[in-house]
């Protein structure tokens, strides 16, 4: 098997497509990283950006280049010594539009007759022996709309095929409607009646069942082809927790690929682990995102934080009665308890239609998926998880003791199709419950609320990280870390400057209220978590604001939806956007406190970099992010790269530029570029993961950890460090060789060093033997060509 030594992610696109990614090769290599990791690449909806709504598996998508794109740039990554990872989709395709994908344009001619209805997890049962489309409108009656046109059937631009002979006497349109093997409903339907799986909440992408094994085969015969025929090297499986049996599916592709490199995309919550059998190196590095943030926060103001958020939360009167904190448990239950009973009721319809023994089952399945503490269980893989929520379910609602007794060991049977369906949805009801909607209705500190993260652990001691990057090192040393990704809320620059916050707690209070003061909502929990993101993303256009403050708010739901606008409020909202560039008094707060935390934001964004770029794992360097990534979430996380200027500053840093930490970002991409070079080049340099211990009055201040052959040394708490007068007599201690720091080229004697002097031009660090005579020649950037 070929591991990568770290990735960078290029997001394939019309607009970006495998051709240019060709063309940016040259730019990957000399930055420094050694495979490119592409998004999903089979045809796609059309006008799809990110690729993960495929509507055909036999082919790479013409408009992202096609199969001679794809062969292309494989030549050329080839030739420059690059390997390729592709993210692939396998538990769900687009049928958005009904036409474009072969397999569900068959399922609604044919029905249950159809070759494809196996493929599809559909209840017929519950639709009647029909498929569910809810695509009608509010009107008194849609189905006047209806057109039969040709051998379809036309509602405004939707056409779907109509079942042969069904349409041959002339009838009318509805009753040819009544003939289908689907029943066009209306749109509101699709939460409470909706009959076939789909994933999270999203009508247009159709789950399939890769557990059958001519879905597998048929699905998955195109990227195999790439792995067999050496254009692709390894896989990022997509939402592997959709699926019915995840570890026999990994079991399959093995197979079918001869063991290449699969990474899961798999969100582990606390200490959590994955399962043991799986075939797989690792996870896509959420879990490493979340501990990379915090051990740059400030403990010291989680008090400040959390009253702040209190006062907010009770000003909304969402408060709990006589609480003083926000218990983010308790928000996280109410939360999916609401998506169980609300948004994916029809998944808890079908569990209850899965259990006929069992009289009214439902409140019971919504109150265990509720309270399940994880995604998923892997039964009997996780059986612990599955009762600890039966128990908390128990201890919540008693009088669901005696159901919750009926069902405890049909879901804990992992032949039970109730079981199998169980763990598929309860992963549903957590991404949606908590990502899309508990993280947007709590701003104690948003740079916490990140996919994969716990929100309510504030902060990581340094000696915690180092437990966790040790831990890495010994189960997971292939598995992926990242800072920023397709699906992050924040990119990780917004969320550095947003982790400064906890260092000056009351200072944001108050310029909080200033801001809400010169532009209300009426929303305050979430004003406190706009107002953040603008800060964190500044400076941003107010279109850029409002497009993230719309979507937000959406998802917040607290006072307008996707579903039932509030027009008062969007407006408000775009008013308020409006206002960071044409209010003095908003412009001038924002400017003032901006000021106050950039440079420590941008201390803390190379902190993070250089010890995410060094730390246990394969690190991933999301597109782009190289300079300040100051996006917000999707899709101002997919907007266009600018590489002309990172070759510009790529080369006038081989040239001898030491970049100053200002507006440019260049700093960053020194940072990135010398870690990623001495990755791939010496890669005998990280083989182990040993913490480097400080001592003096700022020892807290710093974090720092030998990899065998190279030391990290960030800095944390920049904005306490600078207050304090700075490190003083704070020193760590090293082996007695000197050693030279990659990023300045300046030698150091070996045994105690101060790091007044060591982070003198830097707030980091990355030191390897001075006698390395490569490593001399690394720094000077005469390595990395290939």
């Amino acid at each position: 098997m070929r591991l990568p030594l770290s990735t960078y992610r290029l997001q394939i696109t019309a607009g970006f497509d495998l051709v240019a990614a060709a063309g940016v090769l040259d730019y990957v290599t000399a930055l420094g990283a050694d495979w490119l990791y592409l998004s999903p690449l089979l045809t796609a909806e059309e006008g799809s950006d990110h690729g993960y709504d495929v509507v055909d598996h036999s082919t790479v998508d013409p408009v992202r280049g096609g199969p001679e794109g794809l062969l292309r740039l494989a030549t050329a990554a080839k030739d420059a010594g690059r390997g390729i990872l592709v993210d692939i989709v396998p538990n769900h395709v687009g049928v958005a539009t009904p036409r474009h994908n072969a397999w569900w344009w068959d399922l609604l001619a044919g029905g249950r007759g159809s070759r494809f209805a196996e493929a599809f997890d559909v209840d017929w049962a519950a639709g009647d022996g029909r498929i569910l489309l809810p695509v009608l409108g509010d009107g008194d009656d849609e189905l006047e709309r209806l057109q039969v046109v040709g051998d379809e059937l036309h509602y405004f631009d939707n056409r779907f095929p109509l079942a042969p002979g069904s349409a041959d006497d002339g009838a009318d349109a509805r009753a040819v409607h009544s003939r289908q093997h689907y029943e066009l409903v209306n749109w509101r339907r699709a939460d409470t009646d909706l009959n076939y799986r789909r994933f999270f909440a999203v009508n247009s992408l159709a789950g399939i069942r890769v557990e059958v094994p001519w879905v597998f085969e048929e699905s998955h015969r195109e990227i195999v082809r790439w792995v067999r025929d050496g254009l692709v090297h390894g896989l990022r499986v997509d939402h592997p927790d959709g699926l019915a049996d995840p570890g026999g599916y990994l079991d399959a592709l093995r197979a079918a690929t001869g063991g290449a490199y699969v990474l899961v995309e798999k969100i582990l919550e606390g200490d959590e682990q994955l399962p043991a059998s799986w075939a797989t190196r690792g996870t896509t590095g959420y879990d490493a995102l979340g501990d990379l943030d915090r051990v740059l926060v400030d403990p010291a103001g989680q008090g400040a934080l959390e009253s702040l958020e209190a006062r907010l939360q009770g000003e909304a009167g969402r408060l709990q009665t006589g609480a003083d904190t926000v218990d983010w448990e308790e928000l996280v239950h109410v939360n999916k308890r609401t998506i169980a009973d609300e948004t994916l009721q029809a998944e808890v319809r079908r569990l209850a239609r899965l259990v006929p023994q069992i009289n009214d089952p439902g409140d019971a399945i919504a109150e265990l998926l509720a309270c399940f503490p994880v995604y998923r269980s892997y039964l009997p893989v996780g059986i612990d998880r599955l009762q600890s929520a039966a128990r908390r379910a128990v201890s919540r609602r008693p009088d669901l003791e005696p159901t919750i007794d009926l069902l405890l060991p049909v879901l804990s049977d992992p032949q039970h199709p109730a079981a199998v369906r169980f763990q598929q949805t309860s992963g549903m009801v957590m991404a949606k419950g908590v990502e899309d909607t508990a993280y947007y209705r709590y701003g104690r500190l948003t740079s916490l609320n990140e996919v994969g993260a716990d929100p309510s652990e504030f902060a990581l001691d340094p000696a915690e990280f180092h437990r966790r990057q040790q831990l890495r090192q010994a189960t997971m040393p292939d598995s992926m870390t990242t800072l920023s990704t397709h699906d992050t809320k924040r990119g990780e620059d917004v969320r550095a400057r947003i982790t400064v916050l906890a260092e000056v707690p009351h200072e944001w209070e108050a310029t909080l209220d200033s801001l809400r003061a010169a532009a209300p909502l009426g929303d305050a929990p979430f004003e406190n978590l706009l107002w953040q993101a603008v800060i964190g993303a500044w400076p941003a256009s107010p279109e850029r604001l409002a497009a993230y403050a719309e979507k937000a708010a959406r998802e917040a739901g607290t006072s307008t939806t996707w579903t039932d606008q509030n027009t008062a409020f969007e407006t408000a909202l775009r008013d308020l956007a409006a206002a960071t560039a044409g209010n003095d008094t908003v412009a001038g707060t924002i400017a003032g406190f901006v000021d106050r935390v950039r440079q420590a934001g941008w201390s803390n964004s190379l902190s993070a970099k250089l010890v995410q770029l060094t730390t246990s794992g394969v690190p991933d360097v999301y597109q782009g992010s190289e300079l300040w990534e100051t996006s917000l979430v999707d899709p101002d996380n997919r907007r266009p790269v600018d590489y002309g200027i990172r070759r510009e500053y790529l080369a006038r840093i081989d040239d001898g530029w030491l970049p100053a930490v200002d507006e440019t970002g260049a700093a960053k991409l020194l940072v990135t570029t010398r870690a990623l070079r001495v990755r791939r080049d010496e890669p005998g340099r990280f083989f182990r993961y040993a913490p480097v211990p400080s001592f003096g009055a700022r020892a807290g201040h710093v974090i720092a950890f030998d990899r065998g052959g190279a030391v990290t040394v960030a800095t944390r708490l920049p904005l306490g460090l600078a207050d304090a007068g700075g490190w003083a007599d704070t020193t760590i201690v090293l082996a007695g060789r000197p050693v030279v720091d990659l990023l300045t080229g300046i030698r150091f004697e070996g045994g105690t060093l101060r790091l007044a002097e060591l982070l003198a031009r830097y707030p980091v660090a990355l030191l390897v033997p001075a006698d390395d005579t490569d490593q001399r020649e690394a720094t000077r950037g005469g390595r990395h060509a290939q």
